[in-house]
């Protein structure tokens, strides 16, 4: 990953075909240096298109595909992404799990460990199986991504500070459900552990991710600069 993208704000291609992909990238030109391509472009066939496109115009590609099989699947899965030319590709899973994933990507892409998924809460989290609070079972994972050689993790910005404060910076921290402050007082929609673009720094995230307030504003491009502005100046005053 170059230079240019440490630290950049990832932008969710969440639509559902190459085509409207394209227009929101053609939109948003160098403001957005890192994409998300995730499973509505993967079914809908078109992800390799995007992410190949992407690429030849010189931007990181994020595949959050959230492998979860058995090892052996699992990193011929991850050959395959490595083989195409990812940056990041995101896995759940144990140990071993995750142990054949960072085997597969011999360090070419950077695997992501899932933690637990920004639209859970407690209650969620109870209902599969979990007896222990989100910030617990978080730092587990985190842990264990850790020991398998990950090199990050997902995780809401909520459990960021935690997961900083307890493994430093041996792991990248890329948050999601990240929602600027002018739209904080607004529906959440199905995020439930969100929180602002200041928040995300202040906990020390390497990367945060956003979709929909830049994919539904009236201007794509004018709302991530602003996104872009604000990130970069709250990472400056907590450096």
């Amino acid at each position: 990953m170059s230079g240019a993208t440490q630290g950049s704000v990832i932008v969710a291609l969440d639509v559902p075909d190459a085509a409207r992909a394209l227009d929101l990238a053609d939109r948003l030109g160098d403001e957005a240096q890192i994409y998300k391509l995730g499973l509505e472009l993967l079914v809908g066939g078109d992800f390799w298109v995007v992410a190949d496109t992407l690429r030849a115009r010189g931007k990181a590609i994020f595949a959050d595909v959230k492998l979860f099989d058995i090892p052996a699947t699992v990193a011929r899965a991850v050959t395959g992404l490595v083989a195409r030319g990812v940056d990041f590709l995101t896995v759940h899973g144990n140990q071993a799990i995750l142990e054949a994933a960072v085997t597969a990507a011999r360090g070419r892409s950077r695997v992501l460990a899932v933690t637990v998924l920004t639209c859970l809460d407690e209650g969620d989290v109870r209902d599969l199986g979990f007896d222990c609070d989100i910030p617990s079972l978080v730092l587990s994972r985190a842990r264990r991504a850790l020991e398998a050689g990950a090199d990050g993790v997902v995780a809401s910005v909520r459990e960021a500070a935690q997961i900083r404060a307890t493994l430093g910076s041996r792991l990248l921290v890329v948050t999601p459900g990240v929602r600027p402050v002018l739209n904080r007082e607004e529906p959440i929609d199905d995020q439930k552990r969100t929180a602002s673009v200041e928040d995300a720094a202040r906990a020390g995230a390497d990367h945060i991710v956003v979709g929909r307030p830049v994919r539904d504003a009236a201007d794509p491009k004018s709302a991530l600069a602003t996104i872009n502005s604000v990130w970069r100046a709250a990472r400056r005053e907590t450096s």
